[in-house]
This record gives structure tokens, sequence and C-alpha cells, in this order.
């Protein structure tokens, strides 16, 4: 069977640094950084004490009071980003045949701070099993794609993926296929997560994985510089609307770009750890080049995964080096993971849409926060450091990883 194509109609982001799409690109472009100490609970204790929080954002300036209530903030979140890019898209609700708009939400970990919460609550009392009765279905990681659909009567495919930081580059690719395979004319796509809490913090903080650059949060998360120490924690959400590309055209929509392919791999070597060698990096680019009909050389732009890890970063610069050879030095190499941190499921889609807006602006954001070159890491590459560079982005691809060698890679193409 021929696969139908598929575009970006509309887009929505609520981010470190930015809490709309616009927002979020003027501060991508500004070389803004979203690190800040934690205001959420007392960090005098932990070995980390910043993170990459939201700025002046109330749920209830968007939701309902009781409806608020009712979810935990990885939820509320991805109704403020869904709605922003149903609402961007244009998408005519009393039109649209809505048994075929489906929402396929990733979040890397869910209602952490719920159950955070709810537990602390119980050992606190005197034994007897007073939990909240919406403990379960604010917890539950599928009820944002569920409250997404319930609003706007969504009647698809509804659910969430979960693949640790690489969980909504795994549920756009579900979306495009899923538009691809004639199963849905739309899908509300994309992901959120809400980890700066408690349990977050120490659970990260204990597995060495954060920055400790307490004395400069702005300036902590500093992928491929040879100085990094971790990640900065972030949170957030990202939403992209993909259509079938007649179903765009006829109804007059704006297109953003097409979604051309993508790829999935496993490291298959470490719960944590990425492959030193990079060999899964490597197998899920040419993956989604392959699915994309693409070759290496057509690539202009890559969004990595760029964490600011010491083993991450250098594993997969060498596998974009491996993977396009002597094109990769004329590749815009990026991390706005600088910026906003790692938003883990949020940031497949968040750095999507990143991409989609440098090929729309003809502009490729900053990689900030890089002082001391790595000697592991080729000179030669452009890594677009601390200041935005005009490029005429075609063709943009970005990478997302997660914990436990969980490979996705999604490419998109302007359509001119």
């Amino acid at each position: 069977m021929e696969l139908k194509r598929v575009v970006v109609t509309g887009l929505g982001a609520l981010t470190p640094i930015g809490n709309t799409k616009d927002e979020f690109w003027e501060g991508l472009i500004g070389g803004k950084s979203g690190a800040a100490p934690i205001t959420y609970f007392d960090t005098e204790k932990f070995k980390t004490k910043f993170a990459c929080e939201l700025k002046n954002f109330q749920a209830t300036d968007f939701l309902d009071r009781k409806e608020a209530r009712k979810m935990d903030r990885f939820a509320q979140y991805a109704m403020v980003a869904a709605d922003e890019a149903i609402a961007d898209a244009k998408l005519d609700l009393n039109v649209v045949n809505k048994l075929r708009v489906g929402v396929i939400w990733g979040a890397g970990i869910g209602g952490l701070e719920t159950f955070q919460d709810e537990v602390l609550n119980y050992a606190a009392g005197d034994g007897s099993p007073r939990f909240n009765p919406f403990f379960i279905p604010k917890m539950i990681a599928d009820i944002a794609p569920a409250n997404i659909s319930i609003k706007h009567g969504f009647m698809g495919p509804n659910y969430t993926t979960v693949s640790a930081c690489a969980s909504s580059a795994n549920a756009m690719f579900d979306a495009l296929n899923s538009i691809r395979l004639g199963h849905c004319d739309v899908v509300v796509t994309g992901g959120s997560e809400a980890a700066v809490t408690i349990a977050g913090m120490g659970g990260f903080n204990a597995m060495h994985a954060l920055s400790t650059r307490n004395e400069s949060p702005e300036t902590a998360s500093r992928p491929f510089d040879g100085t990094r120490d971790g990640f900065v924690l972030g949170e957030g959400a990202g939403a992209l609307v993909l259509e079938e590309y007649e179903h765009a055209k006829e109804r007059g929509a704006k297109i953003y770009a097409e979604f051309v392919g993508g790829g999935l791999s496993s490291d298959a070597y470490h719960m944590t750890a990425p492959h030193p060698d990079g060999i899964g990096v490597m197998a899920v680019m040419r993956n989604c080049l392959e699915n994309a009909g693409l070759k290496p050389e057509d690539v202009d732009h890559i969004n990595t995964h760029g964490t600011a890890t010491s083993l991450g970063d250098v594993a997969e610069l060498k596998a974009i080096s491996e993977v396009f050879g002597d094109h990769a030095k004329d590749i815009n190499i990026n991390s706005t993971k600088s910026m906003t941190g790692h938003l883990l499921g949020a940031a497949g889609a968040v750095e999507a849409i990143s991409v989609i807006l440098a090929m729309e602006h003809g502009i490729v954001p900053p990689t900030i926060n890089h002082t001391v070159a790595d000697e592991n890491i080729d000179p030669q590459l452009n890594l677009t450091l601390n200041k935005a560079q005009k490029r005429d982005v075609k063709i943009g691809m970005s990478n997302t990883f997660g914990f436990g060698g969980h490979n996705a890679c999604v490419v998109f193409k302007r359509l001119d």
C-alpha cells in the first residue's frame, strides 16, 4: 500500500524559557537559560539545588480550578500545550471527524509528584490507608492523552508511550505511522513531564546524573563543554498536531513542515550508560534516514540528545561523524537542552518543535554555555556554539535517547 504523507499543522510549547511556542522560540534564539534555584521545595540538604522550572505558570489561568486539582502537573502541562497546538492548527472541532482524530502522548515518569505526596502523607499518618480518590487517575501516565481526548471529544487511538527520555519521540513516530497507514486523519502528539520534585531530584542525584554547579545554575547545562558535569532537570510539555497532507491541504491549513520519517533502535548495553561506540545511535539515525528515503548529505541540522553528560555527548557526536561522514562538518548541530534543561519524556517533542521552527525562520538556535573545548570531540563539527546561526534548513533531524538504551530519531522536511 502507498503510505500517506504527514504534515505538521499546529505547535504548542510550555517550557522553562517560554510558556508559548513563540516565547519558547524567542528564548531559544536569545540563548536564554531556564535554570535557576528550585522554588518548589526546600533544597538545603540536596546536592543539586537548581533546575529548569516553568516561570510564571498558573494552571488555573488555563484550566478550570476543579479540573486542575484532579491533575498532576505533568497532565496540566499536557493540556495547556495541546490546547495551544490545536488552536494553532485552527482545527474546526465542529467539522473534523473526531473518530479519526487520535491522541498519542509521551511521558517518561508521569505523576511523580502525586505519587510522592500520597506516600509521604500515608507515612506521616497512623497507618490508616487514607488516600486521595484521585491518587491513581492523577498518577498514571496515560491520563494526559485521556484528558486531552475527553476535553475535545477525540475518539481515535489514545495512549501513552513510555521509553524514558525517548518517550515523546516514540509517541511522535507512532502518530506518524497511524496517519501514514490511514488509521487517522489527525493526531495530537507530544509529551510532558513534571519531575522537579523531592523524589525526582533526589533520585537523579543518587545516580550522579545531575550537574551540581550550584554557584552558577544558569551556566550549568553545558553540552559538549569540557567541564560539563551532568544534566539539568527541566519540566514542561511540547505538542504537535500531525495531519494527513491532503486533509490539511483541503481545509487550507498552514503547514509548518512535512514529517518524513523516524527511526528506533536499542543500545542493548546498560541500564543508564550509552554504548561507548555509539552503535545504537548510529543505527537509529540510519534507520531514520532509510525510513524517510533520505541520504546523509540531505540533512542540514541535527538537534542532538546532548544532555551534557561526559559519556553521552561524545558517543553521540562520534556516531554522527560515522553516519554522516564528511558531510557531518557541514551540518548545524546543537543541543537546546543547554537552555531548557532535560525535559525527560517531553524532550523529544520540545526539541522537534525547535527543529521545525528553525526550518520556518531560517536560523538555528545555539548551544549555550560552551567555554572549554573537549579533546574527545571533533573540532570540525559545527556545534552552533553560544550564538544562533542563520541557516537555510530544508531537512532537520532530532535525536532522543532514554535510560535502558531506548533510541528514537525523527526527521522533518520543509515544504516550499
